[in-house]
């Protein structure tokens, strides 16, 4: 019922993703750093000594290529099982039949695509299975298992992180597609290494959407009277809607639109950031990439001005990561508006900037002693610790205690601004301040 005897069929109307699924290592494009030769996954698959592990890497990188390039070679039983079709009653059947093989010395590889889409519950069926080796679990994922994959079943898979595919790598896959008969190879197809090179680019990684992207402009390309395809820029920026992003080689453009979207929000202008926030999502910017920049720019450029900015920002990045485009786009609209009105203040990039500095240069400065911890009967021989005041236990909640390296006392990298909230913090320094400076001789 779960098996697929026929993994590799090529039938002509399947997609051309599809049809140029690699059925082995040597057609597989990527990933060098786990399939290249003597690397750990490689020699895992040649040698058939597969145990239980997941596939975490963004879409359109070969996870479930690979579990059925496993699937090809291994002499196990091998089980393909959606997370998205399946339930416990599913589960439990598949994995009596797996017992069942055991008994009689029969492996089972089950895999599990989209294993974070399982539950709880649902994932807690599959590890009295894998714990007594009944089956050897390989799952695929897009989301950090850290989070998503219980910890119990989690510490039995090794994790393989797949990484997303390179320019030069997707255009190989593209160049083999338009000569490979199970591709275009048995038509003529006219199109220029550079449109294939702006296919892979706009791809971002994803061997999938590249492939789809090529077969889309093959197939509404310019055919003359001899049966000739010709692709033209036109026809794929046709097929893609999406101009901005789509012609820009070395991702200058890209990089052009988050600089206008950050310094427009900088300049507290929030119609010019809206647009370049559209610009970037309607020509298919990941909506996550942005989040993360906006909660950077939280605490860069508003920082302690405004604390709720940071809190913003990353209900923003949940929102959009558990709704994505195109709802999402709201989300990060009331993000990058607030940063917009948000008061600004980058005291907080130059404390840091500043420190950075000094911690690179003097990396050698020595814990002053009186705030090293002294967990052992040595330490405290050696006085660590010796001297240390706890803030807590004093009226003013403050010490004189000098907690900065000999070699940089007095040194001072937070400059609060007068801006919103942190001219609060300015007050509060000043009076920390003069409170150190009052009791220093005590």
């Amino acid at each position: 019922m779960y098996e697929q005897p026929t993994f590799f069929e090529n039938s002509a109307d399947q997609p051309l993703a599809a049809r140029l699924r690699p059925s082995n290592l040597e057609e597989f494009v990527g990933q060098k750093h786990l399939l290249g030769e003597g690397k750990v996954l490689r020699r895992l698959i040649e040698s058939d000594k597969i145990s239980s592990m997941i596939f975490w890497g963004p879409p359109g990188v070969g996870k479930t290529t690979l579990a059925r390039i496993i699937a090809n070679r291994t002499k196990a039983r091998f089980i393909d099982f959606s997370a998205v079709t399946s339930g416990i009653k599913e589960i439990k059947e598949v994995m009596e039949q797996a017992e069942k093989g055991r008994r009689f010395g029969e492996k089972t590889i089950l895999f599990v695509d989209e294993i974070h889409r399982f539950n709880k519950a649902q994932q807690d069926a599959f590890l009295p299975y894998v714990e007594k080796g009944s089956i050897i679990l390989i799952g695929a994922t897009t989301e950090n298992p850290s989070f998503e994959v219980n910890g119990a079943l989690l510490s039995r898979c090794k994790v393989f992180v797949l990484q997303a595919l390179k320019t030069e790598e997707l255009a190989a896959l593209l160049r083999r597609a338009i000569t490979d008969p199970r591709g275009f190879g048995n038509q003529e197809v006219d199109i220029s290494d550079e449109i294939i090179l702006t296919i892979a680019e706009f791809a971002n990684g994803d061997a999938r959407s590249a492939l789809s992207t090529l077969e889309m402009a093959v197939l509404n390309g310019d055919v003359d009277e001899k049966g000739k395809t010709t692709v033209t820029k036109e026809t794929v920026e046709n097929i893609t809607l999406k101009k901005s992003l789509l012609y820009d080689k070395t991702g200058e453009e890209h990089y052009n639109l988050i600089s206008a979207l950050h310094k427009s929000m900088r300049n507290s202008d929030p119609d010019a950031a809206v647009y370049w926030l559209a610009r970037m999502l309607e020509a298919g910017e990941d909506p996550l990439y942005i989040a993360r920049r906006v909660t950077r720019f939280a605490s860069e450029d508003v920082g302690l001005a405004d604390p709720r900015a940071l809190e913003i920002a990353v209900a923003a990045y949940q929102a959009c990561h558990f709704i994505g485009m195109p709802e999402c786009s709201v989300h990060l609209t009331q993000a990058v508006v607030y940063m917009s009105l948000a008061p600004k203040s980058n005291a907080l990039y130059i404390a840091y900037e500043s420190a950075k500095k000094d911690a690179l240069t003097m990396l050698a400065e020595p814990v002053p002693l009186v705030i090293r911890n002294a967990p052992t009967k040595l330490m405290k021989e050696l006085e660590y610790g010796k001297g240390y005041q706890y803030a807590h236990d004093t009226k003013d909640k403050l010490t004189n205690m000098q907690c900065l390296p000999d070699s940089l006392l007095g040194k001072e990298y937070y400059h609060p601004t007068e801006e919103g909230t942190e001219a609060k913090f300015r007050t509060r320094l000043t009076e920390i301040k003069d409170w150190k400076k009052h009791h220093s001789a005590e």
